[in-house]
C-alpha cells in the first residue's frame, strides 16, 4: 500500500473540482514553494514543491486522473500509468525535471508571467548598501560630533544621466526582444509543452541598447567617484553602534533607488577613562596622610577638572562617586555618572625622620597593629591553631 498522500488532498480541492480550479490550486502552492520566497529552509521547500507537481502531473491529465480516480496511487505503481513517481523520477533539485527539459524557474515563469527571480533583472535593482568603519576618541564618542566621510561609490554618470549613451543620442529599443528585456522559447515539461520567457541576451534584459556609448562612462551609465558625505555623530554612541545613511550607498540599476551606507563605530581606548554603560570609570592616587586625614582634590572627568572631596579614612580602592559627570544618554535626556576608584600609594623613599615618625606613630596606635588588622591576626591565628 503506497504511503503517499492523496493527491487530492496535497492540492487542497475536492475530488470533483473542475480543471480550473485545480489549476489554480496548482498556482497557489507553487508560489508557495517557490525557491526564492523559502530560503531559510530550501529542502523542506524543494520536497513540497515536488509533492505538489507530481499532484498536479496526474489531476491535471485527463487520463491520468480517471486512472487515480479509479485505482488510486495503485494505477501509477509497477509501471502502471507512469504518471505518478515516473514522470518525476528525474527531479533532484530545483536546478530541471527529467526528461523535461525545463528548470524550475522556467515553470514558475511559464505559469506566473515571468515572475521567477531572472525575469526581475529587467526591471529597477536596487544599488547594493555599503559599510564605512569609523574611529573616534573617547570623547567624541560621549559627546558626539559632525563627521565628513569620504566614500568610494559608484555613481550615475553626469554626462549621460545614467543612460549610457553619448551626448545627442539615446538608447535605442532592442531588436530582439523589441523593448521587453525577454526573448521567449518553447519547451517541453512534465505539463506539456509551454511557453518560457527568458532574459535577452544582447540587451541584458534591459530592453534597450546603446550604439554610441558615452566617452565618460564607456555606456555603463555609472562611474566611480569618492563621495564626502556629512555624517552626524549622537552623543553617547558606543563601541559598535551603527547609524544607517539613507541613499548613500551605491547608485541603483535601471532607474532603481540607491542602496544605504552603514557607518560602524569603533572607540580608541583612553589613558585615564573606561566606560560602562553611561558611567565613566577611572583611577585618582592619593597619599596615605590624605587617606588618613582627608582632603579635596582636583580629579579628571570628561568635562574637565572638578573638585572632590576625600574623606577622612578613606581605604584605598574605595569608589566615590560624581554624579552627571558620566556619557550623555543616546536616547534622552541626561548623563551617567563617573565613578572614582581611589588609590592609596605607600611611600617607598623615606627619610630617617620620617621613618622615625612612623614608628613613633605606630608605637602611639598598639604596635603597628590597628584593631581591623588585629581581627584578621586573630582569625587567622585561630585557623592554623592545633
Amino acid at each position: 500500500m503506497s504511503d503517499k498522500r492523496d493527491y487530492y488532498e496535497v492540492l487542497g480541492v475536492q475530488k470533483g473540482a473542475s480543471e480550473d480550479e485545480i489549476k489554480k490550486a496548482f498556482k497557489k502552492l507553487a508560489r508557495k514553494y517557490h525557491p526564492d520566497l523559502n530560503r531559510d529552509d530550501p529542502k523542506t521547500a524543494e520536497e513540497k514543491f515536488k509533492e505538489v507537481n507530481e499532484a498536479y502531473s496526474v489531476l491535471s491529465d485527463p487520463q491520468k486522473k480517471a486512472q487515480y480516480d479509479q485505482f488510486g496511487h495503485a494505477a501509477f505503481e509497477n509501471g502502471g500509468g507512469g504518471g505518478g513517481a515516473g514522470g518525476f523520477g528525474g527531479f533532484g533539485g530545483f536546478g530541471g525535471f527529467g526528461g523535461g527539459g525545463g528548470g524550475f524557474d522556467d515553470i514558475f515563469d511559464a505559469f506566473f508571467g515571468g515572475g521567477g527571480s531572472r525575469s526581475r533583472r529587467s526591471g529597477p535593482e536596487r544599488g547594493s548598501d555599503l559599510r564605512y568603519d569609523l574611529e573616534l576618541t573617547f570623547e567624541e564618542a560621549a559627546f558626539g560630533k559632525e563627521a565628513e566621510l569620504t566614500v568610494p561609490r559608484t555613481e550615475n554618470c553626469t554626462t549621460c544621466h545614467g543612460t549610457g549613451a553619448a551626448a545627442g543620442t539615446s538608447p535605442e529599443t532592442c531588436p530582439d526582444c523589441h523593448g521587453t528585456g525577454q526573448v521567449q522559447r518553447r519547451q517541453n515539461t512534465p505539463f506539456g509543452q509551454i511557453l518560457n520567457s527568458h532574459p535577452c541576451g544582447r540587451c541584458h534584459g534591459t530592453g534597450k541598447i546603446v550604439k554610441n556609448p558615452c566617452s565618460d562612462c564607456g555606456g555603463t551609465g555609472r562611474k566611480k567617484v569618492r563621495k564626502k558625505i556629512s555624517v552626524k555623530i549622537p552623543a553617547g554612541v558606543d563601541e559598535g553602534s551603527r547609524i544607517r545613511v539613507a541613499g548613500g550607498g551605491e547608485a541603483g540599476l535601471r532607474g532603481g533607488s540607491s542602496g544605504d551606507l552603514y557607518v560602524y563605530i569603533f572607540v580608541k581606548r583612553h589613558k585615564l577613562f573606561e566606560r560602562e554603560g553611561s558611567d565613566v570609570l577611572c583611577e585618582v592616587p592619593i597619599s596615605f596622610v590624605q587617606a588618613a586625614l582627608g582632603d579635596t582634590i582636583e580629579a579628571p572627568t570628561i568635562d574637565g577638572k572638578v573638585e572632590m572631596k576625600i574623606p577622612a579614612g578613606i581605604q584605598s580602592g574605595t569608589m566615590l562617586r560624581l554624579k552627571g559627570r558620566g556619557i550623555p544618554f543616546l536616547r534622552g535626556n541626561g548623563r551617567g555618572d563617573q565613578l572614582v576608584r581611589v588609590k592609596v600609594l605607600t611611600p617607598q623613599k623615606l627619610s630617617a625622620r620620617q621613618k622615625e615618625l612612623l614608628k613613633e606613630f605606630g608605637e602611639i596606635s598598639g604596635q603597628n597593629v590597628n584593631p581591623e588588622q588585629e581581627s584578621f591576626m586573630n582569625t587567622i591565628k585561630k585557623m592554623f591553631k592545633k
